[in-house]
């Protein structure tokens, strides 16, 4: 890992996060390094979040819904996107216990938010 943070720093990029998968054999591993440009603040670009802030009011949603949490079929998710490549199902998000990821109607995530600022 500090030889990828003296590379990524060399070229003035960022590691976000660091990790690895196991291979089935268990005598394997392959690294997983999320990198990226700096933002001028000196922070990680977070092309997911700009991407959010910018196409959220289109889909009926608000910037600050990014990371908002919901309820549907009786389980918790966290927003994390808006893919426009995908009309039907474009807001991603992820299933709060095991991070797995899912995709929504952007009026179905709407409903659900709505519901619960009712509550």
């Amino acid at each position: 890992l500090e030889a990828c943070q003296r590379i990524a720093a060399d070229h003035e990029l960022i590691i976000e996060s660091a990790g690895w998968r196991s291979l089935d054999s268990g005598f394997a591993f392959e690294p997983l390094f999320r990198v990226s440009i700096p933002a001028s603040d000196g922070t990680a670009f977070n092309l997911e979040k700009d991407m959010f802030v910018y196409l959220a009011e289109q889909y009926g949603l608000a910037a600050s819904d990014l990371g908002r949490e919901f309820y549907a079929g009786g389980e918790r998710f966290r927003i994390t996107g808006i893919d426009p490549r995908r009309p039907k199902y474009p807001v991603s998000a992820e299933r709060i216990p095991d991070r797995r990821g899912f995709k929504f109607t952007a009026e179905n995530v709407v409903m659900h938010l709505q519901a619960q600022s009712k509550s």
